[in-house]
């Protein structure tokens, strides 16, 4: 599993053995079950995780009191409440295994202590920001300038696979609208 981190992180720089070993030092690696939790509300957000295998999701239960997702990760994906990491202050998401996964975690403590070891490992995250960053400002932009229908197809058109890996309420959840409505798109077969 940590081969598929350490090949995720040589895509963007050159790491040595001795940082590979280090990077071993400083994370840890675990299987998750599907449905298990990782961040629940009210606790202090401490890591990060990379999947190496499976899906994860970040969501927090809105106002109507329905679950509202605001990221998946899946293979080769970080995921955190980065709020809650930086700030310190109590969670208000869940992170929640998808799909039986594998992870690799690492804290924020952890995370700063590689930094100082191996400071190329902050490019390599910075770009991986920034790429996440584009990602989430080109969602917030199709849900604002596209239809429901225009999202969906969209979407579907760009991530097909992902599609058939997430249960149609997650999806309806992420894309911004009711199950019921996810329903009524599929069944005109848009």
């Amino acid at each position: 599993m940590l081969s598929n981190l350490t090949d995720h992180i040589k895509k963007f720089i050159e790491l040595s053995d001795a940082d590979i070993e280090l990077i071993r030092l400083a994370v840890t690696v675990k299987s998750v079950k599907k449905k298990v939790f990782l961040l629940e509300p009210n606790h202090i957000c401490k890591d990060i995780y990379f999947v190496s295998k499976g899906c994860l999701r970040l969501y927090f239960i809105n106002k109507k009191l329905n679950e509202q997702i605001t990221q998946f990760a899946i293979e080769n994906w970080w995921l955190s409440d980065y709020f809650g990491l930086e700030s310190g202050k109590p969670s208000n998401y869940y992170i929640q295994a998808v799909e039986n996964s594998e992870i690799i975690s690492i804290s924020k403590n952890k995370l700063e202590e590689l930094f100082e070891k191996v400071p190329r490992l902050e490019r390599y995250f910075r770009i991986v920001q920034q790429r996440a960053f584009t990602a989430a400002q080109k969602r917030i932009e199709y849900i604002y300038s596209l239809s429901d229908e225009e999202r969906y197809r969209h979407f579907s058109s760009l991530f097909p696979e992902f599609m058939q890996r997430i249960p149609q309420y997650m999806l309806a959840s992420y894309l911004g609208f009711t199950p019921q409505f996810m329903s009524k798109i599929r069944a005109k077969k848009i």
